[in-house]
């Protein structure tokens, strides 16, 4: 099954038509400026990837994410092959995930014989299994060491390295409790698919033995640890995707949006029809994303800076 995501350039052009070169796509929370890939050895290409070029991008991650002593960090192909995979890690039971929310969680847990809870609050009943999204997506709800305390607890930091100082990273080290980490939006490369779990070693073990070996490709490996090692570039960025969340605020507000959520990597907005105006901006070749829960809220990603002007014309 489907299910209801941002992207898909090619639905909306069998729709609104065009190029793919066309259309904008704001309708993810990917960082439009990418980390420069840089080259890549041959090596990388022609070889199993051998533990050396492992140890170098964990080593990396352990160190720009100040991951506890304590705790095993796992690279895999995108922080979706681990969602995966989570609800396996333990017996099935009843798993809260405030919600509406990332909905690939849910799905996976339901796949695994879980019955999901989705109230926004705690329920009353003791559950197995708690996962939260730090922050929302799409609200930004942020969460803290409060939240924890599951026997099993999922931390989805897909969006956090916007916002490094609330990162939940220093609790990975508790029993049960697991940190994901995705490398595509941050650093704006999606297609690399590169992913990572932080937690204790023996949750961390069982989901390495489920990716079999070698999960994770040899480029994938190389510019991963190349750009956690650069530690500048990601403070730069933060400073730059924060200037241009502010910028797209005001350019909403302009034309009476009200900021209903969000973060420094995408943003919520509340109108009076946001299907139509999602219509109104794919008839101009530049998706967004609106839920099906809610008739209200649309969600623009960040332009890049050729882009801006296109934007508000647009709108």
């Amino acid at each position: 099954m489907i299910r209801d995501h941002g992207g898909g350039i090619d639905a909306a052009r069998a729709q609104h038509g065009g190029t793919r070169g066309d259309w904008l796509d704001l309708s993810t929370g990917i960082n439009p400026v990418p980390y420069p890939v840089g080259p890549i050895s041959a090596d990388a290409w022609t070889a199993l990837p051998d533990r050396a070029v492992q140890t170098a991008l964990e080593v990396a991650a352990r160190s720009f994410w100040r991951i506890p002593e304590g705790a095993a960090v796992l690279a895999a192909p995108g922080a979706s092959a681990l969602i995966a995979r989570l609800p396996a890690l333990c017996a099935s039971g009843a798993v809260h995930i405030p919600g509406p929310t990332y909905n690939e969680h849910a799905a996976s847990f339901r796949s695994h014989g879980w019955r999901v809870i989705e109230t926004r609050t705690r329920p009353d009943e003791a559950v197995q299994a708690r996962v939260i999204v730090h922050p929302d997506n799409p609200t930004g709800r942020l969460y803290d060491a409060d939240d924890l305390g599951a026997p099993l607890t999922v931390i989805d930091e897909s969006f956090c390295d916007v916002m490094p100082e609330r990162s939940l990273v220093r609790h990975a080290d508790r029993p049960g409790v697991i940190v994901l980490k995705s490398f595509g939006k941050f650093w704006g490369l999606a297609g690399l698919r590169l992913g990572f779990a932080i937690g204790p070693h023996d949750l961390i073990d069982r989901l390495a033995t489920m990716l079999g070996p070698w999960p994770v490709s040899g480029p994938a490996l190389e510019i991963g640890a190349r750009a956690l090692s650069d530690e500048s570039w990601a403070r730069d960025t933060c400073t730059r995707l924060n200037e241009d969340a502010a910028h797209l605020d005001a350019l909403m507000w302009r034309v009476g949006a009200e900021t209903a959520g969000g973060c420094a990597l995408f943003r919520l907005y509340r109108v009076e029809n946001a299907a139509r105006l999602q219509a109104q901006l794919a008839d101009r070749q530049i998706l967004t994303r609106i839920f099906p829960y809610a008739t209200d809220l649309i969600r623009l990603g960040l332009p890049d800076a050729a882009s801006w002007d296109r934007l508000k014309a647009a709108v």
